[in-house]
């Protein structure tokens, strides 16, 4: 390929998989606008900086240029169809999501994986396109797996499970390193010590029932979101797959919320529980979480996922 071939080159930019959002602000005359990108990143911690890019072509280049300040909504998995209004020359395209005003101004959408609202912090020219680097004034993380894409083509982590689970023969364990503000809670095993929340999943059930049945085990909602380990228990000839989750507020019924770098690891008495959460912590201190695959003695680690992704 040469550099005089620019679908070419746009084609191999297309192999990297990113994430799917929409960027909104209002016109002058107080409209809102908005529009697909997944041109998106993160920059800084401090100060909250992330960065969106826009080509100057965009019928919003004005628009957004001029703006205050906007929002990034994050889809969530399902989502698509609000990310295809967003990118075609729809008339009225709020009409097909529900919006409201976040708190600095711009439009903020109802059950996306996040939001960012932002102020305009600074424009950098950068070819064909220019780039838009907001400062977060208010953001909400919902805790839903937001949408991929890759190669012109969406996919969602909950396609790949349900894939990994038809190949599952008979019942298996289902657990979750269920996180609130830096804490995960632990619940009591049959031998006295502690290990994660697990229920059991027949064949036939699917990933929808796991939510409820966390829920009525512990007390409160639990919002799972990507995989974090796949693993046959070999002494007892048991699958298990452990999810990453969100956990609601208010009082567990039963279990205690220890912090992530505070574990009781010594009264874990699962070996494979223990590197479970003993992994989570290493992880959540680093930011990269990744899948394991293997049985309760041994296996492989895959690096997948950014700590803001769950």
């Amino acid at each position: 390929m040469t550099m005089s071939d620019p679908r070419a080159l746009r084609d191999a930019f297309g192999a990297f998989l990113t994430g799917v959002t929409v960027v909104t602000t209002f016109s002058d005359d107080g409209a809102p606008i908005g529009f697909t990108a997944n041109s998106f990143t993160s920059v800084s911690l401090d100060p909250p900086l992330l960065l969106v890019c826009l080509a100057k072509t965009s019928r919003n280049y004005q628009t957004l240029t001029a703006a205050k300040g906007f929002a990034v909504n994050i889809l969530s998995e399902d989502q698509k169809e609000v990310s295809n209004t967003f990118a075609r020359p729809v008339e009225d395209r709020f009409a097909a999501v529900k919006w409201q005003h976040g708190p600095f101004g711009s439009p903020v959408f109802s059950d996306v994986a996040a939001w960012f609202d932002c102020s305009a912090h600074d424009r950098v020219d950068a070819g064909d396109h220019i780039v838009l680097i907001g400062r977060v004034e208010a953001f909400k993380n919902t805790g839903k797996t937001g949408l991929g894409y890759a190669r012109g083509g969406y996919f969602t982590p909950a396609l790949t499970e349900k894939d990994l689970l038809a190949n599952v023969d008979g019942s298996l364990s289902v657990g979750a390193v269920a996180e609130r503000a830096g804490q995960i809670l632990l619940v009591p095993d049959a031998h006295g010590g502690w290990t994660l929340p697990f229920v059991d999943k027949a064949q036939s059930e699917g990933l929808d029932v796991l939510e409820p049945q966390f829920a009525a085990e512990i007390g409160l909602t639990i919002q799972t979101g990507l995989l974090y380990s796949i693993y046959e228990d070999t002494k007892v000839g048991r699958q298990h797959i452990v999810y990453r989750a969100v956990l609601g507020e208010g009082v567990p019924k039963i279990g205690q919320l220890f912090p992530v770098q505070q574990l009781p690891l010594d009264k874990i008495l699962d070996s494979a529980v223990c590197e479970t959460v003993k992994r989570y912590a290493q992880e959540s201190a680093l930011g990269n979480f990744g899948i394991y695959f293997g049985n309760q003695d041994k296996g492989r680690v895959h690096a997948v996922a950014k700590k803001g992704d769950l």
